[in-house]
């Protein structure tokens, strides 16, 4: 359906998924998920401080004398996401939501001390 604003595509019945794309979209389409959450934590938390942010995609902006504090908030926010469990829980949701599939385990976690970001001058420029 052409709209003056946008496309809108409706699902008919009978339409089956195409597994081959599902596949190849879900990972990419994952990790946008997780570099819009981490956008979104930093939002918020920039908001929390008093400081103005806008964003697109991963690029964060605020004023020119507020970018070493919002640098310093989206390093604590990289850090907070990625200590959770998020392998883990997208497991966790796969096997309740398709009890009869089996699923690989998650892989082990590496060494990589997630800590150093917060000291990294170009982790995030």
């Amino acid at each position: 359906i052409k709209t003056s604003l946008q496309f809108l595509a409706l699902r008919r019945e009978g339409n089956t998924v195409d597994a081959k794309k599902q596949r190849s979209a879900f990972p990419p389409n994952f990790i946008h998920s997780l570099d819009s959450s981490h956008m979104m934590m930093t939002a918020l938390a920039c908001r929390d401080a008093g400081l103005c942010f806008a964003g697109v995609h991963d690029s964060f902006w605020t004023h020119a004398c507020d970018v070493e504090k919002m640098s310093h908030i989206l390093r604590e926010k990289f850090v907070e996401l990625y200590n959770m469990p998020i392998l883990e829980n997208l497991l966790e949701g796969f096997e309740t939501s398709y009890p009869g599939l089996a699923f690989p385990p998650v892989p082990e976690r590496g060494h990589f001390d997630l800590g150093k970001v917060l000291e990294s001058p170009y982790f995030f420029n």
